[in-house]
Parts: C-alpha cells; sequence; structure tokens
C-alpha cells in the first residue's frame, strides 16, 4: 500500500528549498541484505526532484527482491537497475554494478547534476541541502574521487589475474599464476576510495571514451578494480 508507505515512513514529498529543488542529483545505492536498513538510508536520503538506482545483488533471496520491488513500486524517481549482478566482494562485479546504473542514469528524464554512490549499510550524516551546498562549495564541476597512485603494498592487486568464485552462497576472489599485461595506454595506476561523487559529464565520458572502456576491460580480472578505476581516469589529462 504506497500510500501507507509514503505515510508512515514520513518520505518527505516536496523540495525543501528553492535551491534543493533546482539541483538534482543521482544516487546509486548497492544492497544484498537488511531491508530495514535499506528503507532507513532511503528515507534519509529521498527528495523527489532526486533520482535513485537500485542495485540488488542477483544472489540475494527472492523475498529480499520482492520486497525492495514493492517499495520501489511506490516511487516515479526510483528504479531497480536493469541489469543485475552476482556481486562478489572486491570483484569486478562491484565494479559492473555500479556501471549498469549509471547506463541507466544517463538516460533518466531527470536532469541530475552529480551521482553519489552508496551502499545499504551507508547513512547520511548531511542533509540534501548541506551536500549540495559541500558540492557548490568546493567542487563545482569537479569529482569527488580522491586517491594516491598506486603504493607499492597494493601493487598486487593488478599484478596478477584474480577469478571470482560463486557458489551456493559462497562468493570470494582468488588469485591466479597468471602475470597482468600493462595497464592500456601506459596509464598510470592510481588507488582511492570506491566510494564518489561524480559529474554527469564525466560519467557520459567514462561510458564512452575508448580509454576508460580499455581500462575496464583491464580491469575485468583485478583485485577490487572499483578502488581503482574511477580515480585513475579522473586523473587522466584534460
Amino acid at each position: 500500500n504506497c500510500s501507507m508507505v509514503l505515510k508512515t515512513l514520513h518520505f518527505i514529498t516536496r523540495p525543501l528549498s528553492e535551491e534543493e529543488g533546482n539541483f538534482s542529483l543521482a544516487y546509486i545505492i548497492t544492497i544484498h541484505k537488511e531491508l530495514e536498513m535499506f528503507v532507513k538510508l532511503l528515507r534519509a536520503i529521498y527528495m523527489p526532484q532526486n533520482i535513485y538506482c537500485i542495485h540488488v545483488d542477483e544472489k540475494s533471496p527472492k523475498d529480499y527482491k520482492a520486497a525492495v520491488q514493492n517499495i520501489v513500486n511506490c516511487f516515479e524517481n526510483i528504479f531497480i537497475s536493469s541489469k543485475r549482478e552476482n556481486v562478489v566482494y572486491a570483484g569486478f562485479s562491484r565494479l559492473q554494478a555500479d556501471i549498469n546504473c549509471m547506463r541507466d542514469l544517463v538516460h533518466s528524464k531527470i536532469q541530475w547534476s552529480y551521482v553519489i554512490n552508496l551502499c545499504g549499510q551507508d547513512y547520511p550524516i548531511k542533509t540534501n541541502k548541506e551536500i549540495i551546498q559541500y558540492i557548490k562549495s568546493k567542487w563545482n564541476g569537479k569529482n569527488m574521487t580522491p586517491g594516491v597512485v598506486q603504493p607499492l603494498h597494493m601493487k598486487y592487486r593488478t599484478q596478477v589475474s584474480y577469478r571470482e568464485y560463486v557458489h551456493s552462497g559462497m562468493s570470494y576472489m582468488y588469485p591466479t599464476k597468471n602475470i597482468k599485461t600493462k595497464p592500456p595506454y601506459n596509464l598510470t595506476i592510481y588507488f582511492g576510495s570506491a566510494y564518489y561523487i561524480l559529474t554527469k559529464e564525466f560519467v557520459e565520458f567514462t561510458l564512452t571514451d575508448a580509454r576508460a572502456k580499455d581500462l575496464l576491460e583491464w580491469s575485468r580480472d583485478t583485485y577490487s578494480p572499483d578502488e581503482h578505476y574511477w580515480v585513475t581516469l579522473n586523473r587522466l589529462n584534460g
């Protein structure tokens, strides 16, 4: 019952200020468990002028997926990603989940300015307005994807090929004996957070640019590629 959902959970149904109404954010939320925590997160970040892509792990139980779908159906600006992955911690599938949502978001009718990615165990400590004002104050037209040149103790992540293992509820990454080739275009690999705030222009660039596509392909068998992919692309000249 959607009217009950909106009323009992106290979802915000109109922009709280003109500034917020004129500045739409996109969110990518990757989830696989703890429905109640997801609902609390969604309620805290929900604004009718924003857009939300939810990636539900393909391995999640059927009743969990159905419950998420029921909630999503109550909102025009929330949707489940059109392609879902069996997400393995530190695997390429985790990066692919974000990209699947990005592909959907760039075709959205809502003209969003930045995308923020979260997982189901996140929770905001700032309001929507404070987040917008922070972006405008320091990061206008820039990406927030902090990182450093790949440290020596992180080299193992990109020196050999890794494989994802998924079987009957167990999933993990394991290294092979295959040595990786050098990154395409002689790119310097940077390392940082898998979490970001990115401009729409940068998202469109990552989905279409040859260097971005080739780096994505090269990253397919690395360990935790979401911790080097965005931060490396953000440091390309120009």
